[in-house]
């Protein structure tokens, strides 16, 4: 048996990306490079940081369906300022895009927090009407690369030590989720509203309140990532993003992210995501259309969550045969 402390679903994953990866090579040599590996991790960077906030959406017993049209809303309105004020500093249009993808997120929170409508109903419903605002502001037309100032589309590709700045957007917000949710009162409450929520009332916690602030964190990083994602792409239009849902949905679930809440990890997350990053940049070198994307991740949350339902059910065999074992 192994160690209670050794993070299993961590090292399956850590152990098939690495599989994938030599399997990979073997058609490929060139597919391990450190430098191709460094570029797909920056393809990968978007999802690694919306699935971080779906995340703690799913540990709350929630699920937030309208991220990537958050995704593209925001990224929309910034490059519509940008084209508007193209001397406006890049920190104001970050600053503006998490503002505005967290007051998104919070829409959401309250409709499930105070009305107590079904988060998959809330966000269903917001994910279009975020997509149709899109289509409002912009008359359906695209905000392309010659309208954009070269400081919004240039500081995502910036490298830094080698890494483009999308990369270390990455990498700094699993370091600050990876503390938030093991060394704060909030990432406690997470948990806890998640695992029980009726025994989280007792100690406390507001399930509500906490089911919304977990919706503002991820809308905010939905809108970061519009920035970054329209900035780096240097285009932005109405479909933007699309389907993009299913894949942050897919990483959360590979990763170990419990679709009953309570259960999960921010490393469990990042893996989920870097899997599907590693197989969505394989799949031309495999000759395997793109297209089948979709399908492999659909695919693989039906595999996850299955594991994950008969993992829950061994877990409560041995709970049951322990209290068997005690009277």
């Amino acid at each position: 048996m192994l160690p209670r402390f050794l993070p299993v679903r961590e090292t399956i994953l850590s152990v098939a990306i690495l599989a994938l990866l030599l399997l990979i090579s073997t058609r490929f040599s060139g597919f391990i490079a450190p430098a191709n590996l460094a570029n797909v991790f920056n393809d990968t960077a978007p999802l690694i940081i919306l699935a971080l906030g779906q995340m703690v959406v799913i540990l709350t017993r929630c699920i937030d369906l309208s991220v990537a049209a958050n995704l593209a809303l925001t990224g929309m309105v910034v490059a519509m300022i940008n084209v508007a004020l193209p001397g406006l500093p890049i920190p104001v249009i970050i600053a503006i895009a998490i503002l505005l993808g967290a007051l998104m997120g919070a829409v959401n929170g309250l409709l499930v927090w105070k009305l107590a409508i079904p988060p998959i109903v809330v966000t269903l419903g917001t994910m279009t009407i975020f997509r149709g605002i899109i289509f409002l502001i912009s008359d359906g037309k695209w905000v392309n690369a010659h309208e954009m100032s070269s400081a919004f589309t240039g500081f995502p590709r910036a490298a830094v030590l080698g890494l483009p700045v999308l990369s270390w957007v990455a990498v700094l917000t699993v370091i600050i989720f990876g503390i938030m949710m093991a060394r704060t009162s909030l990432g406690r409450s997470i948990f806890a509203v998640g695992g029980n929520p009726h025994a989280a009332v007792y100690t406390g916690i507001d399930v509500g309140k906490t089911q919304f602030l977990a919706f503002v964190l991820s809308g905010a990083l939905a809108g970061l990532t519009g920035y970054l994602w329209v900035a780096r792409y240097a285009v932005a239009y109405v479909d933007i993003a699309g389907g993009f849902e299913l894949e942050v949905v897919a990483a959360c679930v590979i990763g170990g992210i419990s679709i009953a809440g309570g259960i999960g990890s921010v490393g469990g997350a990042v893996l989920g995501a870097l899997f599907l990053g590693v197989v969505k940049n394989a799949l031309p070198v495999v000759n395997i259309s793109p297209f089948w994307q979709l399908a492999i991740s659909g695919s693989a949350i039906l595999i996850a969550v299955a594991f994950n339902a008969r993992a829950g059910k061994a877990k409560g065999r041995i709970i049951l045969k322990s209290a068997e074992a005690s009277t």
